[in-house]
């Protein structure tokens, strides 16, 4: 008799309770704004008008019946259960992502949006060769790709914003997969009064020369400050913003500095005189690699990046294990 009772008033309980029709659309809009901070930026990155991005998130907010955002005129803030509602909304999204990535996978199609992520000092010499080739290769793969830091590059990734990210090693943590794509040496690039003809470079050779080395970047400032290790006179080691400042400061004010293998091709005729491989057991080379999430399975999607950097890269550079078996996940 109880048994009955109860199956009826949870019969009568169920029927009361309004069911939550939010949809993916939605949820990807909540997550424009969470990112973007503003229902202007975030309809602008959807392609969607502003009143349809306002009127669906409206419309998610009374069914929840929650406040997911709070508008103001300069700026737009997520509550506290928005950002939790946001969390979970980027985690079904992305196990929705992975479901169409297994069914392109298994039709072994090359299709479909990919991100890729660079890091600032690998960028300018990849980037130019790399759009060109891909474009012509790969038609329906809609490529985008953003410059980014490694630290920003993980979170982006573990985000799920974007889909593979190329960097520097060591920035493995926690869900996040490495690949080695390749090695780049370091040479020496020497002004034209302290020019020494022998083929290769020992520090010891100019300890009384101004170092230039490059701001904010570990592996180069690395290199750099391995030879100051090696030099008797006093260390004078000043920094810039990028190579090709670095080039011209030493043309103009002697000294010399560290550049990667694929900035070579960059120099004049002239400037090539002035370069030098390394000698001894000073770190001279950056490794470079491809990071993924733990659990993306895009296996063709990771290879058409690889297939890309084999067509321009010097040779002997890449990994031989990539460059005979590609990418297996």
């Amino acid at each position: 008799m109880h048994t009955s009772i109860d199956k009826q008033m949870f019969l009568i309980i169920f029927a009361s309770i309004k069911p939550i029709a939010m949809t993916l659309q939605q949820l990807r809009y909540a997550v424009a704004i969470d990112r973007y901070r503003s229902f202007a930026a975030a309809a602008d990155a959807l392609d969607v008008t502003q009143p349809t991005l306002s009127g669906m998130i409206g419309k998610l907010e009374e069914e929840l019946d929650v406040k997911l955002f709070e508008r103001s005129n300069r700026k737009v803030s997520t509550t506290t259960i928005g950002t939790k509602i946001v969390e979970q909304a980027r985690r079904i999204l992305m196990e929705t992502d992975r479901i169409k990535e297994l069914v392109s996978e298994s039709k072994q199609a090359t299709s479909g949006n990919f991100r890729l992520a660079v890091g600032p000092s690998i960028a300018p010499y990849i980037l130019p060769d790399f759009i060109r080739i891909y474009i012509a290769d790969y038609p329906q793969v809609v490529l985008s790709m953003e410059e980014m830091r490694p630290e920003t590059m993980v979170k982006a990734l573990l985000d799920a914003t974007v889909d593979a990210g190329i960097a520097t090693t060591g920035h493995i943590t926690d869900g996040i997969y490495e690949i080695p794509l390749y090695t780049e040496r370091f040479f020496v690039y020497l002004s034209e009064n302290c020019r020494r003809k022998l083929p290769t470079f020992r520090p010891e050779e100019l300890e009384h020369e101004h170092l230039w080395v490059m701001k904010e970047v570990q592996c180069l400032r690395e290199s750099a400050f391995s030879f100051c290790k090696g030099r008797i006179g006093k260390r004078h080691v000043y920094e810039a913003g990028n190579i090709d400042t670095l080039i011209r400061i030493v043309d103009a004010n002697g000294g010399y500095t560290i550049i990667p293998e694929m900035h070579l091709p960059m120099l004049s005729e002239t400037q090539r005189q002035n370069v030098r491989s390394i000698d001894g057991n000073h770190l001279s080379m950056r490794k470079v690699s491809m990071y993924i999430r733990e659990d993306y399975v895009r296996e063709r999607m990771l290879n058409t990046v690889t297939d890309t950097l084999k067509r321009f890269m010097p040779t002997g550079m890449m990994e031989p294990a990539l460059i005979k078996n590609g990418i297996r996940l």
